[in-house]
């Protein structure tokens, strides 16, 4: 099952989209996050284009208007931007809405459909490798 993840301001306005796939139906807010990372990070490394665009900032690296430049170009660790991904979303980072209904739990269950409405909002810079 594909289903479209978009990021938001506080403000409504949509910033990126990206799809994830998922092999079932049923899934955790774990889950959906730590797919969502992990495929950001595969594409940036597949390529080592100029600027990363994701959920976390890889630690070294500059903000700027295009997204995260790293210094000198390198590929990321992507478990260690799931970690700080799973700890930013415990320590309030980020909210991430589903259906409009903030998840409360990283196990919280989702039950994926076609129409399944997956937001994150970013509230704070996060920081991973």
């Amino acid at each position: 099952m594909v289903i479209t993840i978009k990021d938001e301001t506080l403000a409504g306005k949509l910033l990126r989209e990206i799809d994830l796939e998922f092999a079932t139906e049923q899934v955790t807010v774990k889950d959906i996050i730590s797919e969502r990372v992990l495929r950001e990070v595969e594409e940036y490394n597949k390529k080592l284009p100029a600027f990363f665009n994701g959920l976390i900032e890889p630690s070294d690296a500059e903000k700027t208007i295009n997204g995260y430049k790293l210094k000198p170009k390198r590929i990321i660790d992507a478990e260690k931007q799931v970690y700080v991904a799973l700890d930013a979303f415990q320590k309030n980072g980020y909210f991430v809405l589903i259906d409009n209904v903030q998840s409360e739990s990283l196990e919280q269950p989702v039950l994926l459909k076609k129409d399944t409405h997956i937001c994150f909002i970013k509230l704070t810079p996060l920081v991973g490798g």
